[in-house]
């Protein structure tokens, strides 16, 4: 919950009145809340194993739900690192960036494929009498539980790809290029002036042209005159 929630804390309209600061503080925040249940569940889990002496780590559902956990907690302390603590320069922010995005849709998706693996496996394995291919209640259940899961997954990862859900541009906020250069909120305004000039500088063009040949034709007509 904490890390759907950090994913699209800067989609929220109600949140862009807010500075920027502090939604990186909030998104870190989540981040690092989702990171500390993460791990308490997995130590939980393997002590849990332990007691009942069962392997750990034999079936796809826990290879990847470990892969998830890792690189969350990866892509946490890069982001703190890189994006909250005033200390990388604005190049190498721009250029994980898009990284860092994708990276993080990446781990949502993966732990939304993780957790509906799990609901399967707990089902074959604990569902004896009656078994889960005859559609007992709790089998039910749980299948409607991870449609929920997967229509709830495919929500945030429309609310991210809309547009329209995108935070504005704050007026006196840096945008980082790729290349490293940076342009000042100030640049639209400088661009809007400039496409200003070059259209009135268009209509002088045009109105001069226009009163040449005004004049051209003034002239011909002269010489027809005295001719």
């Amino acid at each position: 919950e904490e890390g759907r929630q950090a994913i699209i804390v800067y989609r929220l309209p109600w949140t862009w009145k807010c500075s920027k600061l502090l939604m990186k503080s909030i998104h870190a925040g989540l981040n690092t809340v989702a990171a500390i249940l993460a791990i308490t569940s997995l130590v939980a889990v393997f002590e849990n194993r332990n007691a009942q002496h069962i392997p750990h780590l034999y079936s796809l559902h826990g290879w990847v739900g470990l892969i998830a956990v890792i690189f969350y907690v990866l892509q946490l302390l890069v982001g703190i690192l890189i994006f909250l603590l005033p200390w990388a320069p604005l190049s190498l922010r721009a250029f994980l960036m898009p990284i860092h995005v994708y990276s993080g849709l990446l781990i949502f998706g993966t732990a939304i494929v993780t957790t509906l693996m799990g609901v399967t496996e707990k089902l074959v394995f604990a569902l004896r009498t009656p078994p889960y291919s005859s559609f007992p209640p709790e089998g039910v259940f749980a299948n409607t539980l991870g449609l929920l899961i997967l229509v709830f997954g495919a929500l945030i990862f429309w609310i991210v790809s809309r547009p329209q859900w995108k935070r504005p541009k704050e007026p006196n906020s840096t945008r980082l290029q790729p290349n490293g250069d940076t342009i000042e909120g100030a640049g639209v305004s400088m661009t809007t002036n400039y496409g200003n000039t070059m259209d009135k500088s268009d209509s002088e063009l045009n109105n001069e042209a226009a009163a040449r040949k005004r004049n051209l034709a003034l002239d011909e007509a002269g010489l027809r005159s005295t001719m």
